[in-house]
């Protein structure tokens, strides 16, 4: 695949990076990655992903914009209030790089089935979702279908961010937080509140942290999960293992 003029210029700082080249860049153009929503992590997400050029980027979200949101959704505006959020998002991102190709999904996700569905169709999965359902409905999808996932949460001033992929003996979602009931016991950012930029910079991460995995480069987050405190502004790695019980992934897990 040759290179337009006008894509050497957009790329161009990624080209002359010795780890990405017009090879990583290509491959990024025929990679693709599906978002678990368009929120307050998924949109830093998207802006990243769709800027450095990934090919196919899905979106999956049944929220419309509300004035609440724009604090961090920063993929909508003022604008787009009381539109589907999945709508709002392909505009921004097609208007900031219309190589791409943006498929919108305005769904929920609450089964098993839909989720596979969905997920088979995709490279990655970047799970921003709000709730531990969906979280761990994602996680047991990309593990039954061997699919990455990078997966991130904020609430207040705190982040977090880990990475499962097949064919390594890292913890899966399920492994870390197998109790949905205790978890569910927390309160939701509308009830908790959450910094705004605190979504950005995780977010930024979990697009960083994608990217590395599609371009294949760098160290990855799998085995490790990262805990962010932006009061204190310190982060910390905490290296974690798979549960041989987990009812998602412990079998094969346990074999890695």
């Amino acid at each position: 695949m040759e290179f337009t003029e006008e894509q050497i210029q957009r790329y161009s700082r990624h080209i002359l990076l010795p780890e990405v080249g017009g090879a990583g860049q290509i491959r990024l153009r025929h990679s693709s990655v599906l978002l678990i929503g368009a929120g307050g992590l998924g949109s830093p997400v998207a802006l990243y992903l769709a800027a450095a050029g990934v090919g196919r980027i899905g979106i999956i979200d049944n929220d419309r914009v509300e004035l609440s949101n724009l604090q961090r959704q920063v993929v909508h505006g003022t604008a787009d209030i009381g539109d589907l959020k999945v709508r709002s998002a392909a505009h921004t991102l097609t208007a900031l790089n219309p190589d791409i190709h943006i498929e919108t999904h305005e769904l929920r996700l609450d089964r098993s089935e839909q989720a596979e569905k969905l997920i088979a169709n995709y490279d990655l999965v970047c799970d921003g979702s709000d709730n531990f359902g969906t979280r761990y409905l994602v996680n047991d999808a990309c593990v039954a279908l061997g699919k990455t996932l990078v997966s991130a949460a904020v609430q207040r001033f705190e982040g977090q961010l880990m990475t499962w992929k097949p064919g390594c003996a890292c913890a899966c979602y399920r492994c870390l937080f197998p109790e949905q009931g205790q978890m569910e016991e927390g309160m939701s950012c509308s009830e908790a509140g959450v910094f705004g930029a605190v979504t950005g910079v995780m977010g930024t991460l979990q697009a960083t942290e994608a990217l590395k995995e599609l371009l294949g480069i760098g160290d990855s987050m799998a085995g490790r999960l990262m805990m962010w405190d932006a009061l204190a502004m310190r982060f910390n790695m905490i290296r974690t293992h798979p549960d041989p019980t987990c009812q998602a992934c412990g079998g094969a897990a346990a074999k890695g």
